[in-house]
């Protein structure tokens, strides 16, 4: 499967008897009937390890991208209507700001250990607590509820698994903790934000900024009001697309494809 396409449902997996795995790119498996297909008998895997580095990479970009105002400061230097270039036209410091990461998991800590490198303070909330080794290595507090997270991050920055336990985990509550010179990052799915809440928030100055690599739908519709705000920042989807990440994630859906057909352990079989 490629961008979650084909759907997998009943009709499919009725039309074809002799199916023994899907292979999917990526890490997320929110798009996949694990139960339906564990009825036909049918193994699924993913790519979950081969995308982080990249995807980590990309959420850095975004928080740079979104502080210091790049697609704005771009837009105004390409304007045909600029004139001069105001002397007041400031961005935020990331270097020493507070990184709020909610779902430490391989993406997550890849981010902690980029953002060390900007000698930021670094928070994150996670079913399960890091060992001190791995805490210690990228100076890392636990924060057990995510309130305590949210309330003191300059930057939070979403990479969890889209569950129902995760589904519009930050809504107006959680916003409203939130600093109100703080962005929002979120590097995951976009229905672990309540969008229409984020769209509040930002208009009403709740929180300062939003970057966003994914939303719900994708793409959003033309007149959505998330397109016309200036304070974010949205790209299409795009974490982990680079030629190499994108060839290895192809190698690892066919090592899986190979394996399940021939009966050998399937590599990142998520079912």
């Amino acid at each position: 499967m490629w961008y979650h396409k084909p759907v997998i449902n009943e009709e499919l997996l009725q039309s074809l008897p002799n199916l023994k795995i899907v292979a999917s790119s990526g890490v997320g498996i929110d798009h996949l009937d694990l139960n339906l297909l564990s009825s036909y008998g049918v193994k699924a895997s993913n790519t979950p390890f081969v995308v982080s580095t990249d995807t980590a990479d990309f959420g850095m970009a975004l928080m740079l991208a979104s502080s210091r105002r790049l697609v704005e400061g771009y837009q105004m230097a390409v304007s045909c209507d600029t004139e001069y270039f105001p002397a007041d036209w400031l961005g935020t410091e990331v270097s020493g700001a507070t990184l709020g990461i909610v779902g430490m998991g391989t993406i997550g800590y890849k981010v902690a250990e980029r953002a060390k490198g900007f000698e930021m303070k670094i928070l994150y909330h996670n079913r399960n607590r890091r060992n001190k080794e791995e805490e210690g290595a990228v100076g890392a507090i636990y924060c057990k509820k995510i309130d305590d997270l949210l309330q003191q991050s300059d930057f939070v920055l979403l990479s969890v698994n889209l569950t129902p336990q995760t589904h519009k985990l930050i809504g107006k509550r959680e916003l409203e903790l939130m600093k109100p010179t703080a962005t929002l990052i979120n590097i995951s799915r976009g229905l672990v934000v309540d969008q229409d809440a984020l769209v509040e928030a930002l208009q009403n100055k709740v929180i300062k900024a939003a970057a966003l690599d994914v939303t719900y739908p994708e793409p959003l519709p033309r007149d959505h009001p998330l397109l016309k705000l200036k304070n974010v920042i949205i790209t299409p989807h795009i974490g982990s697309a680079t030629r190499k990440t994108r060839r290895l994630m192809m190698e690892n859906m066919t090592e899986s494809i190979q394996a399940g057909l021939t009966g050998l352990p399937i590599p990142n079989e998520v079912l």
